[in-house]
């Protein structure tokens, strides 16, 4: 089990938002693998430290974690995907470079191996495939590496020689002195964009970038039960890398359309069924629509207006378990607004002729919405 954000930080659960990048700041100093060369578990501390700045620094990603913890996280589809640029910041104010960042994470340095940058895409699903999940087509533009030259940006056959800009490093480096003494501040050189070396006769169809536009189909798996705004991390599917690197990974955002028939709380469906208020009194057996088909349910004499109705698990199955949520059928006993002249007669007897023992003695305040809430915590 991942130990608690705020303890890997060292910070209260009500600390600032400059507190916790100070706190995170002062371990990236203790942590750094030019300073912490001794310590084999530097690097993992590191790796924790930075998951957690990355929850926390987030307002919404924040707020989820104090409320539900990590389980919460992972279950809104949340994957620990650092944004390097933000964090490599704090590394090059205090140490010149954010190079090992990079290296830890995959991203590699200014002259090695870079990772591929992400995409993300957006799919439609409607409740009904919910309740199954469904395999889905999803068309992505991406950055694939060159088959013409192999991904090296160079004509098959012609050299590639080392940069004269930055004599092959891929760096351009620079020093400033700042009140706290000397900073050098590296960039990846912009004539060989980090490589460190340049082709002499650069490939055509690329034309010397080594990756090019290409668009794919992958099939995307929609776990039953997700929840709308919740994300599938298929890894090495995005842009491919720069300088041999690893390619990033395809991040699907699952769009759960509305349904008419259905609202939705969790793993529990709410729908509503008109009946005239006759049959409310009298009893009626009734089709309603669940997800699986037309279902009958049993409207007993007497039954109230706002009274639900459980059907035990019809509802969404849960994303981590075996167990079905439940539909709760509320019933809607409608009063006639218009009456023929025969009609109010009928009921102005039939009035006369009932009394507080043909009522329930259910207060007056237990409405409908109070019946719902009561029935969701049942």
């Amino acid at each position: 089990m991942p130990r608690d954000y705020y303890e890997v930080l060292g910070v209260s659960r009500d600390a600032s938002d400059t507190e916790v990048k100070k706190a995170f700041r002062t371990q990236a100093r203790e942590l750094h693998p030019d300073v912490n060369r001794h310590d084999p578990a530097a690097e993992e501390r590191f790796k924790e430290a930075a998951e957690a700045y990355e929850v926390l620094k987030d307002s919404d990603s924040r707020a989820v974690y104090d409320r539900y913890g990590h389980e919460g996280l992972r279950s809104r589809g949340y994957e620990p995907h650092f944004d390097q640029s933000g964090v490599a910041d704090l590394f090059q104010a205090f140490f010149g470079s954010g190079d090992a960042f990079g290296s830890i994470f995959g991203g590699g340095s200014a002259t090695g191996p870079a990772r591929g940058a992400d995409v993300a895409v957006e799919v439609e699903v409607a409740l009904e495939q919910v309740a199954s999940g469904i395999e889905q087509d999803v068309d992505v533009e991406l950055a694939v590496a060159c088959s013409h030259c192999n991904g090296n940006g160079a004509e098959p056959g012609t050299p590639i020689e080392s940069c004269p800009v930055c004599a092959g490093t891929g760096e351009l480096r620079s020093v400033a002195r700042t009140p706290f003494g000397q900073v050098v501040r590296a960039q990846a050189c912009d004539r060989c964009g980090g490589d460190g070396r340049i082709a002499t006769t650069p490939c055509e169809p690329c034309g010397g970038a080594g990756r090019m536009r290409e668009r794919k189909t992958f099939s995307v798996d929609i776990p039953a039960g997700i929840a709308d705004g919740q994300q599938v991390r298929i890894s090495g599917r995005g842009h491919a890398g720069g300088r041999g690197g690893p390619p990033g990974d395809l991040y699907v955002a699952v769009r759960v359309t509305a349904d008419s028939r259905f609202e939705r709380h969790g793993d529990d469906l709410l729908t509503k069924v008109d009946l005239p208020f006759t049959d409310a009194a009298l009893g009626k057996t009734l089709e309603v629509d669940t997800l699986d088909g037309p279902e009958q349910i049993e409207i007993k004499p007497g039954t109230q207006p706002g009274s639900v109705i459980r059907l035990r698990g019809r509802g969404l199955p849960s994303l981590r378990g075996r167990r079905r949520g439940d539909i709760h059928v509320v019933v809607n006993a409608m009063v006639p607004s218009k009456l023929s002249p025969e009609q109010r007669e009928l009921l102005e007897r039939f009035a006369e002729s009932t009394n507080g023992e043909n009522y329930p003695d259910e207060p007056r305040h237990a409405g409908i919405f109070d019946r719902i809430r009561q029935a969701f915590r049942a």
